[in-house]
């Protein structure tokens, strides 16, 4: 059975972003899959870095988050919903990265402080679907779409480097309507029987 982790980053129970999630789980549970949702604003989870964790980064990594931990080193699917604000993550789903794509979970450090040392081998696929204010041609054109690369180049392939990462993005979502709605979900359900024909 295929394990997918699916987290949704938005504060609102009733938002575009829960409606997406919900898209996608249904999916994934059609398809058979386990599936781990975690909503971190429903759970509060705290995304500040502690000092804890901050000195074992280098040394011995403290055992905080340990549940967290282990559905992300379990998962072979990673399914991220969130709004795209100010150009990058929301506050809370950045914390989860920095808290629970830690040393000895995600990645180990090479010595000498060279290039990460991937531990995330089951990750095989990361759909991240995200909402925009901004219409298309400004994250393409003026922004050079960052957050696409960020999460790419700058997350998963050091840790998880047989991953593969679709992206999907709603724009103008704040004056979205239900025909181009339909499209955007109909796409994702797309994006999922792709995700399982490559499982």
């Amino acid at each position: 059975m295929i394990r997918c982790l699916i987290v949704l980053a938005h504060p609102l129970a009733d938002s575009l972003n829960a409606r997406l999630a919900a898209t996608v789980e249904a999916a994934a549970r059609a398809q058979g899959w386990d599936v781990t949702r975690r909503d971190l604003c429903a759970e509060d989870f705290d995304p500040r870095l502690t000092a804890e964790e901050r000195r074992g980064f280098y040394a011995s990594p403290p055992d905080t988050l340990a549940a967290e931990k282990a559905e992300l080193a379990g998962a072979e699917v990673l399914i991220l919903v969130f709004p795209t604000w100010w150009s990058g993550f929301p506050a809370i789903l950045k914390g989860w990265f920095d808290r629970v794509w830690a040393p000895g979970t995600a990645y180990d450090h090479a010595p000498g402080f060279g290039p990460m040392l991937p531990r995330l081998d089951r990750l095989r696929q990361v759909l991240a679907v995200t909402t925009m204010g901004a219409p298309r041609w400004v994250d393409w054109l003026v922004l050079r779409r960052p957050l696409a690369r960020v999460l790419r180049l700058g997350i998963v392939k050091p840790c998880a480097p047989k991953a593969r990462v679709t992206w999907r993005a709603l724009y103008t979502a704040e004056a979205v309507a239900t025909d181009r709605l339909a499209r955007f979900e109909a796409a994702l359900a797309a994006d999922m029987q792709r995700l399982q024909r490559r499982l």
